[in-house]
């Protein structure tokens, strides 16, 4: 802890490059880092308490009230008084949540005298976790605590999940563009669930292939065959689409992406009627260039492989 500055934690964001939805089925998902992300800090207070931004509504501020209760209780209610800013964009399945559970879980655990090894992080955010989304799958706030490329496993009902450090000989480098607001997760989750059910065999099958996928392209990741990984994320996009998570705006996205040189593009996290695309490119500056000039918002981030000296990921 810097005595000047108080408790510091950070919690990065997420991006799945295979797998969203099924792993919540207990089939793998191929997920990294992203550099932005969400930074907490604390200051010795009479109380524990979360400070919660005025801009956001009522219901959001309720729920993180809710959530940060449970990782106060799991800390034993440290005298602590947390603020948070963010550079990550909100509700567009890149694990905003994931991130400020596991910045606010670093600095309640500090607070308490702990030493917040990842595996005490993972348990505390993941109370957080479960207010925000209900039944979470648990790869977004894994990937925030362990903050390298993972292939993540979690049978259902089970508290935790398994996490494969994915590791690449060569730059894995994407281009991560906002393609308009998304409807909450729960909502497309429990919609996507309620479907399942009534026709489950059918469901599954899909589910299971799109497990297959997310292990296929961490063997690719490993051989650095990037052309291999991009051909996955195109086939992974096309089940999505098929289990009713895409839209016309996020279809669009992957098109342009893929036009523009992408070795493979998708939706990420819940989809839905908007939210992120990824675009997996040898080299990410002239589409964020152009992305931008067009209006788009985007960066670019490297989730794994060699890194330039002093590099950490995200533009």
């Amino acid at each position: 802890m810097d005595t000047n500055s108080g408790f510091v934690g950070f919690g990065a964001g997420k991006v799945i490059l295979l797998g969203e939805h099924s792993v919540v089925y207990g089939y793998p998902a191929l997920a990294g880092p992203l550099s932005r992300g969400v930074t907490a800090r604390g200051e010795p207070s009479n109380k524990c308490q979360l400070i919660i931004p005025d801009a956001l509504m009522p219901e959001q501020r309720k729920v993180l009230k809710a959530a940060f209760s449970r990782a106060m209780a799991a800390c034993d209610e440290p005298g602590v008084k947390v603020t948070f800013n963010t550079d990550l964009p909100l509700s567009m399945g890149l694990g905003s949540s994931g991130a400020l559970s596991v910045a606010c879980a670093r600095v309640l655990l500090q607070a308490a005298g702990r030493k917040g090894s990842p595996s005490e992080v993972a348990s505390v955010a993941w109370e957080m976790e479960q207010e925000f989304h209900g039944t979470p799958s648990g790869v977004d706030h894994t990937t925030s605590t362990m903050e390298q490329l993972i292939l993540y496993r979690r049978k259902p009902g089970a508290e935790s999940g398994r996490a494969k450090v994915v590791e690449s000989p060569k730059p894995v480098r994407l281009v991560v563009v906002m393609a308009g607001a998304r409807s909450p997760t729960k909502m497309t989750v429990g919609a996507l669930r309620e479907r399942q059910k009534r026709w489950a065999e059918r469901y599954q099958r899909i589910f299971r292939e799109i497990g297959l996928l997310a292990s296929e392209g961490a063997e690719a990741v490993e051989e650095g065959d990037l052309e291999g990984l991009g051909d996955v994320m195109n086939v992974n996009h096309g089940l999505l689409a098929a289990l009713g998570l895409s839209s016309p705006g996020l279809d669009d996205m992957v098109h342009r992406l893929r036009s523009m040189g992408a070795l493979g593009a998708k939706l990420t996290g819940a989809g839905g009627d908007g939210g992120a695309v990824i675009g997996l490119f040898h080299d990410t500056e002239p589409a964020v260039h152009e992305l931008t000039r067009l209006g788009y918002r985007c960066f670019d981030s490297q989730l794994a492989g060699p890194r330039s000296e002093g590099a950490r990921g995200a533009a």
